[in-house]
């Protein structure tokens, strides 16, 4: 039987198919700033100023490749039992060929209904506006976890990580919570493997952590091998 490989996967991984995060820039995320198109507030206040900037992020995802880190870990999938566990709103992943990805964030191409959460629909790269309603009547809004809002999917995600076999940490800063508390979910046996090149202040309490401080496109290939020769 396949081992379980839980990735935990954040921005520093899309930065390098040139994707820009909102860290890179004291807080402010493509000349915006984050209170304005990141927070449920935000949405509140000036709903048709989110709507063009989550417009135009749709379209610059849309045309991103994946790059050497999302290769290395769609590959590994020949070898592990793979999940992939991101905070990323992009399909970078699924683009690589990453068949278990579980996004905690929601994904830009996707718009779902104001009035019903579970009114989901797949728009690809097309732009949204204000008066484009979804079958309820709702207004049709980014299926985007905003900062202020629940995390829907931090609860099948702290699951994965119980049966983890194996734990990487890829490109996050680690801050950004409930995401990153995920990792104290993963058994003190368990191998875990962070990567990034600003390694992340991370509680002395985990047991068998690794580091490698590598950007993704060289340090998830170089990991891989690694898995591949310690586990197979």
């Amino acid at each position: 039987m396949k081992k379980k490989l839980v990735v935990l996967t954040g921005a520093g991984i899309s930065a390098e198919s040139g994707l820009k995060t909102f860290r890179d820039s004291d807080g402010l995320w493509e000349n915006f700033s984050v209170e304005d198109v990141a927070t449920i507030d935000g949405w509140h206040r000036n709903p048709a100023l989110v709507q063009e900037f989550y417009n135009k992020r749709r379209a610059q995802a849309f045309t991103a490749e994946p790059n050497a880190g999302h290769l290395a870990l769609a590959a590994l999938e020949k070898y592990f039992n793979v999940c992939i566990i991101t905070q990323n709103v992009d399909s970078l992943h699924e683009k690589a060929g990453s068949t278990n990805v579980m996004h905690l964030h929601g994904e830009l191409s996707k718009v779902r209904s104001v009035k019903n959460e579970k009114l989901i629909y797949d728009i690809g790269a097309k732009a949204i506006e204000m008066g484009d309603f979804a079958e309820d009547g709702g207004q049709l809004r980014p299926h985007i976890v905003w900062f202020g809002e629940m995390v829907p999917m931090i609860e099948p995600a702290t699951d994965v990580c119980l049966n983890a076999d194996i734990f990487a940490v890829i490109g996050t800063s680690m801050q950004v919570y409930p995401a990153a508390g995920l990792i104290g979910f993963v058994a003190d046996d368990v191998p875990k493997y962070i990567i990034d090149p600003h390694i992340p202040e991370v509680s002395s309490s985990y047991k068998n952590l690794i580091f490698i401080s590598e950007t993704a496109t060289v340090g998830v290939p170089q990991i891989a091998k690694q898995l591949i020769q310690d586990f197979q």
